[in-house]
């Protein structure tokens, strides 16, 4: 019975447990859908559909060269009026892209801000195959033709699935963390400058772990094997440090 049901499950890979138990009742041998399930998960085999392709980490991972990220988040300014920013992501290198700053987020400006963005990514545009992005209504019909017109693929996240869409969510908490829950954002001009200066800093000094510890924009360097002297440099105010060598 367990060869049976690994040979069902391993010659129809879109089969689930109830549908293999199913199959053997018909051919006379009724065995109980849980029974399937637990030969299934202690041959190590996962239930259908996934079975049936890679996981979403799993494509993540093996596409990882040709995706981008786009994702919206808010910032509360001290005269108590909500920002909203863009911001977009290079999978494969975490290299971010500041795509803008309004008050006023529309289809419109989410659609130019997508225009600046492939301007921005010049000669590199037909690197990527798909963009990830959430449902957000601001994402409108016209914001994913400009992709299309790349032949970029766009791809929908599911409904309040932030993991889904990881990498963006994990940078847009570590600004928060290490930079807007740290500072008083004033007005639209003062967060502009402010988001520009930590965009520099996360591609062209601060480590990634997905990434040996190079920056996006930055590998690293040859090891050292004197006592050359390291000076802290301080970004906006302090907030943020930044170490170098002093030859």
């Amino acid at each position: 019975m367990r060869e049976l049901v690994l040979r069902m499950a391993a010659e129809n890979p879109h089969w689930g447990y109830r549908r293999i138990a199913g199959e053997l009742t018909g051919l006379g041998r009724p065995v109980g859908a849980s029974t399937v399930w637990a030969i299934l998960k202690k041959a190590g085999i996962d239930p259908a559909p996934r079975r049936s392709g890679p996981t979403w980490p799993q494509f993540l991972r093996s596409q990882a060269s040709g995706i981008l990220a786009v994702d919206f988040f808010h910032v509360d300014t001290v005269l108590l009026r909500r920002l909203y920013c863009m911001v977009a992501m290079e999978i494969s290198t975490r290299r971010v892209h500041l795509m803008g700053v309004t008050a006023h987020p529309t289809g419109n400006w989410a659609v130019q801000q997508a225009r600046d963005l492939l301007m921005a990514l010049d000669d590199r545009v037909d690197r990527f195959r798909f963009l990830i992005r959430d449902r957000d209504a601001k994402f409108t019909d016209a914001f994913d033709a400009v992709f299309t017109s790349e032949a970029i693929q766009v791809l929908l996240t599911p409904v309040r699935a932030p993991r889904a869409n990881a990498y963006i969510e994990r940078w847009i908490g570590g600004c928060r963390r290490e930079l807007l829950d740290r500072t008083l954002i004033i007005n639209e001009r003062h967060l502009r400058s402010v988001l520009a200066a930590y965009e520099t800093h996360f591609n062209t000094h601060r480590p990634h772990r997905a990434l040996r510890q190079a920056a996006p924009l930055r590998p690293l360097p040859d090891p050292v094997h004197s006592d050359a002297k390291v000076i802290r440099r301080d970004l906006l105010g302090g907030v943020i440090h930044e170490y170098t060598q002093v030859a």
